[in-house]
């Protein structure tokens, strides 16, 4: 099994709506949760930066990483938007099979 979850943050609770939405209809993620609210403090610019962000958590097969990532950058408000995938090395053998049978290409 080859799957990863994606952090990815929005800016606000309709463009995280409009991220999922269009990961999971373009099978680039079988699952977009959004884990709510979190307040991010961050470096741009030279200066240090706060923000109130959604956080989102998309489950996707390695192999669509990369679309995923592509997709995400064309369709975020921010110039560098956060895509951060992490392995997943264990879990519900169906559910992991079940993450890649939706996002076979």
């Amino acid at each position: 099994m080859s799957v990863v979850a994606v952090f990815i943050t929005a800016a606000n609770a309709r463009e995280a709506r409009r991220l999922a939405a269009a990961l999971v209809a373009e099978k680039l993620a079988a699952c977009v949760s959004d884990a709510g609210a979190v307040r991010s403090i961050y470096r741009w610019k030279g200066r240090v930066a706060r923000a109130r962000e959604r956080l989102l958590i998309a489950k996707t097969s390695r192999a669509r990483l990369r679309a995923l990532t592509a997709r995400v950058k064309a369709l975020h408000a921010y110039d560098v938007p956060e895509i951060a995938a992490l392995p997943i090395v264990g879990g519900n053998p169906d559910y992991l099979a079940w993450v890649e049978r939706e996002t076979d290409q």
